[in-house]
């Protein structure tokens, strides 16, 4: 749906929504480098948990949601909104863990590929899916061991949730309860669930070196609160296909920040195959008849 800007909005000054959105993908990808940074002492799952969980206490205390008059399709919406958001964050992690961060936001692009090409019958959404399996096909090849291909298959099992949280959105859109209230209950529920996984880890590390309260608190607002803020701000006068090709820019960040915070290198294949997946996402969101958009 195409969220056309009201007259007092299209009359106000400020940053284009391009760049906004675009400053939404940096302050992701780079959040979660940083939170990479950080994997020797907390772990990956660790630095999930320390993330969801202070994401989940600013988004309350900003936006103090209301769950009074909640429906039961309300509450399963926004518990499958939480469970995705729980596969995306802790899956991810575990393979950033393994392979460099380009690679695995890359591969988890295949998430919003997906819900943008389901039940298609048009044999040009069936190339992007040709080439995007071509892209992941190309990375596993160039992975040596099995931490790299563990570090793949992790990034497609984030992909799949990604596509629950998208589909778990659209669900969640067609009720009357405000979006935001929805997502702040969802990141508790996502707390819920990664942090029995990660607690252990995390708390044996912020004992050692409170600091990392601070640290993880900064990485729940560059990967949680600004960048939702900033897209909400961009979306009033972007249309939501617009936002979803420009989200495909994700692995070409993310493969940034790896050489700039984590000193990852990437080979020449191995960028080659970020292109294609790239292009194959952008091309599945840019010619869908009902584009969906997502964030992870």
């Amino acid at each position: 749906m195409t969220i056309e800007p009201s007259p007092a909005t299209a009359g106000r000054r400020g940053p284009p929504p391009t760049l906004l959105a675009v400053a939404a993908i940096v302050s992701v990808q780079f959040g979660n480098a940083l939170a990479g940074t950080t994997f020797a002492e907390v772990g990956a799952l660790g630095a999930a948990s320390l993330r969801l969980l202070f994401a989940a206490i600013i988004l309350l205390v900003v936006l103090r949601p209301s769950v009074r008059g909640w429906t039961r399709r309300v509450w399963v919406g926004v518990v499958a909104l939480g469970v995705g958001l729980a596969g995306m964050n802790g899956l991810i992690y575990l393979a950033i863990e393994r392979v460099p961060i380009g690679v695995a936001v890359a591969v988890e692009l295949l998430g919003p590929l997906s819900v943008a090409i389901v039940g298609t019958r048009r044999p040009r959404d069936l190339l992007w899916v040709a080439l995007a399996g071509l892209g992941v096909g190309m990375l596993a090849l160039d992975s040596q061991g099995t931490v790299a291909i563990a570090g793949i298959l992790l990034a497609a099992g984030a992909a799949a949730f990604w596509a629950l949280y998208i589909l778990a959105s659209a669900r969640l859109g067609a009720t009357s309860v405000r979006g935001v209230d929805g997502l702040a209950i969802a990141m508790v529920v996502a707390a819920v669930i990664v942090v029995p996984f990660g607690a252990g880890s995390a708390t044996a590390a912020v004992v050692r070196d409170p600091v990392l309260l601070a640290v993880f608190a900064g990485i729940a607002l560059m990967t949680s609160a600004l960048p939702y803020a900033l897209e909400f701000i961009a979306l009033k006068t972007m249309p939501t296909r617009v936002f979803g090709v420009l989200s495909s820019l994700g692995p070409v960040v993310a493969a940034l920040a790896g050489l700039v915070v984590l000193g990852q290198v990437l080979s020449p294949l191995q960028l080659a195959a970020i292109a294609i997946i790239i292009a194959a996402s952008a091309g599945a969101v840019a010619s869908a008849q009902r584009p969906h958009s997502g964030r992870g």
